[in-house]
Parts: C-alpha cells; structure tokens; sequence
C-alpha cells in the first residue's frame, strides 16, 4: 500500500523538480533527487547531466554518502529496476540505506519489467508515489510520448497576424512577431533535442536555427540538432544551414527517390541525409520520418515551419503542442496566407485543438500554447 504524501514531501519534491529542470540526459527522462538525512536536513542533491552517466538518485546518494543511511530519497521519476547503460538504481537506493523514498511518478516505459518502486517496498522501505502532481508529470511529458509512441514528442510553432497572414503579399515575414516572442522561440529550442522546418522555409527564409542567446545556450545542454524535411534534396549547398553544418549537427530527411548528386556534396558538407519512403502528396512519409528521428534518438521535436509541414503533420495527427505567437497587425487579403497548409476539418467540432490553452503576452504579442487534441474519427 501507498503512504500517504505529506506536506513535506510537497516541499522537498518541488527541490527535486528544480533539479530535475536542470537535467538534458537525452534520450533518457529528465530526473532530479534530494537526500535529506535521518534528522530531515538536506544532505544532497543531483540531476541526472547526460545519458550515459550516474542517474540522478544514484549521483545523489554518492553525494550523501553515509549520511544517507535512515533517511529519505525524493526522486522525480520511480528508479529503474533494469539494466541499461548503468546499473539499476534501486541496487544503489537499498545500498544507501535510506529509511523511506518518495517517488514523483512510475516509470512509463512499456519496455521494462519489474517497477523499481515494488522492488523497494519489497526490501521493507516505506515508499510513497505521487508527491509533485502535475509538475513533476510534465517532466516526462516528452519521454512517455518517444517511448510508448515511437515517435518523438512534436511541437508546433506558429507565428501569425491577427487576420492568420505569415508574410506580407511581397513575400517579407521578418519579423511578424516582436523580439519578446523571438526571445520565447529561442526558449523553446532550447527545450528540444532538435528543430525542424520545410525545405520552403529553407529555400525562403535561409535561418539558422541556432540558439544565440548565450545563457539560453547554457541550458540546453548537448548540442541541437538542425533537420530539413526535404524530399527532393532541394537544399542549397550555400545555404546558412549547410555552410554551419559542421558546426552545428545538421540532418536532411528526403524521399527514396531523390536526385543522388547533390547527396555527396551536403554529406561533405557535413551534413547528414536520411532516406525515407514517400507519403500522401508525393512528400516525405512524415510518420516514417518520425520514426527515424526517433531511432536515432530523438526524443522531443520542435517544428518552425513552414505550412506544408505542419499541414502535414496535423493530418497526420501526430503534433502534440502547439506554440502560437499572434502578431496585433493586419497583412492584408494578398498578404501570404496559411501558417498551415492542409485540407483540414469539415466541421468546427473535428478541429484540432489546444486543451486547457495558457495564454499570455509576449511583448505586444499573444502567446497561446498547450497540448493538442485531435477529436475521435467518426465513421463514414
């Protein structure tokens, strides 16, 4: 049976939520821990840093060392009972001799057997799961989508006028929304394991993608990457992404069929081109596309563009946030329509829509985001 979660635990699993924020072990969850010794002081706290290495619950109780011995782990994630790049967290929990662990939330993967949090109890620790709700639930958000999906978890970034216009009818999009809004945008790659856009977007805005502000940098930990959905390999070797390619780790998804001269020179480039099967349209599969994300560890996904992708994407039904910035200007009739570009709903009720939206201001801009729910299809 459950403990009951304490006022206490409320208070030292938010520490652990602060750590865990400080965590980027991708393709592994984000996970804090805080060992406080049998007095109730705090003795250590850690993070798990980077895939690979010490987990968090096992850096912290190193950390804590003998003073753990009759006191309390809050860990933000249930520890692993399974063997993976490290060994089993639970063998350094029952090492520490640590009295009582408080869990955030069980370990969604599907793929492993035995809850580490049963093996505890088992071992006569008194164990209490679900201190931290909905905080510490929106931790893993991302990771319970990668690993009962397969798929990376998908953001969708939006940037439009009040009358739904990306750019003037000259084609001029720079800048739609203010700086307070590009500011968030940079918050939001930093967020990611990678960002992606259209060959469009590439061939008509030539962006970066990089983070620039450099304490933004700082928190997103390992490097982004930068990928193109490009079906027919149209994009140009002079391009900012090309040319920064061995810098910043830069991927092409294009169609098995595409032109195979031009794959040499961005390979050379430093680029790095993936071939996938063509979907509806005569484009890039992008469920198959996710999947090889997925594969090669990917595990949160943020998409700036442009509208054929994200249309396709929608229809897809495989975004799973959105991020609309929405610019207090009028670009017009002729002004270039369509953040999204698909056939969309036949009726209001079948929209997708963000539930619970949180709005705020970004500048002079609105700024709504949340998840998205795609309503059950009806039979025809």
């Amino acid at each position: 049976m459950t403990e009951p979660i304490l006022e206490v635990d409320e208070a030292w699993m938010a520490r652990a939520i602060e750590q865990a924020r400080l965590s980027r072990p991708s393709p592994n969850p984000p996970v804090g821990a805080v060992v406080l010794d049998r007095d109730g002081q705090l003795v250590a706290e850690a993070h798990h840093v980077r895939a690979g290495e010490a987990h968090a619950e096992e850096a912290a109780l190193t950390l804590a060392g003998e003073r753990a011995a009759g006191g309390t782990l809050y860990v933000t994630l249930e520890p692993c009972n399974h063997r993976g790049r490290t060994p089993p967290c639970v063998d350094a929990v029952l090492r520490s001799k640590v009295a009582r662990v408080v869990v955030g939330c069980h370990d969604p993967n599907p793929h492993v057997e035995g809850g580490g949090a049963d093996r505890l109890r088992e071992s006569g620790l008194e164990v209490v799961v679900g201190a931290g709700g909905a905080d510490v639930q929106a931790l893993v958000v991302p990771w319970t989508t990668f690993i009962t999906t397969g798929i990376p978890h998908v953001s969708l970034k939006l940037a439009l006028s009040l009358d739904g216009r990306i750019a003037t009818r000259t084609g001029a999009s720079r800048w739609v929304t203010g700086p307070e809004a590009r500011a968030k945008v940079q918050e939001l790659r930093a967020r990611n394991d990678a960002v992606a856009v259209g060959v469009g977007t590439a061939l008509a805005d030539d962006p970066r993608l990089t983070i620039r502000d450099p304490d933004v940098m700082v928190a997103q930990g390992a490097p982004m990457r930068r990928i193109v959905f490009d079906t027919r390999l149209r994009t140009p070797l002079h391009s900012k992404l090309v040319q920064t390619a061995s810098e910043v780790p830069t991927w092409i998804l294009t169609g098995n069929d595409a032109p195979s001269p031009g794959e040499q020179a961005l390979v050379d480039a430093g680029c790095e081109v993936f071939r996938v099967p063509l979907g509806a349209g005569g484009r890039v599969d992008v469920g198959v596309a996710l999947r090889t994300l997925a594969k090669a560890g990917i595990v949160s996904l943020l998409v700036e563009g442009g509208s054929e992708l994200a249309g396709s994407l929608l229809a897809a039904r495989v975004v799973h946030e959105i991020h609309a910035f929405i610019a207090p200007i009028l670009l017009g009739p002729r002004g270039r329509p369509g953040a999204v570009d698909w056939a969309g709903p036949s009726s209001p009720a079948d929209a997708p829509r963000i539930l619970e939206p949180t709005w705020e201001l970004c500048g002079r801009d609105a700024y709504v985001s949340g998840p998205v729910e795609f309503p059950e299809k009806t039979a025809t």
